[in-house]
């Protein structure tokens, strides 16, 4: 399955929409996550651990607007974005969402 944040994809024509898809992944950062992240800010540099956080809760999301876009019976999904949010008490919790459009190529 192709999937493209592009609204066409190059080669090939749109034969037919079959509507709109999502994926969604709340994932949660643990307490040894939080500190590095701290210390990260406060030293600077990259956060590895928030890092792959975000990557494995994207990775799911997409792999959830996957499952959902071949119910359909398409064969990509177009005009892909994905948003980011934090949720809990003190945003140790990530939300990933991801929406397009099937399509079948």
């Amino acid at each position: 399955m192709i999937l493209t944040t592009t609204n066409s994809i190059e080669g090939f024509t749109t034969k037919e929409y079959k509507g709109i898809v999502s994926g969604e992944t709340i994932i949660g950062a643990n307490f040894i996550k939080d500190f590095k992240a701290n210390l990260t800010d406060f030293f600077g540099g990259r956060s590895t651990a928030y890092e792959k956080v975000l990557i494995e809760a994207k990775q799911t999301a997409l792999q959830e607007l996957e499952k959902n876009a071949k119910q359909l019976g398409a064969n990509a999904v177009i005009g892909i974005h994905i948003d980011y949010e934090t949720l809990g008490a003190k945003g140790s919790m990530i939300m990933v969402s991801i929406s397009g459009t099937a399509v079948i190529i």
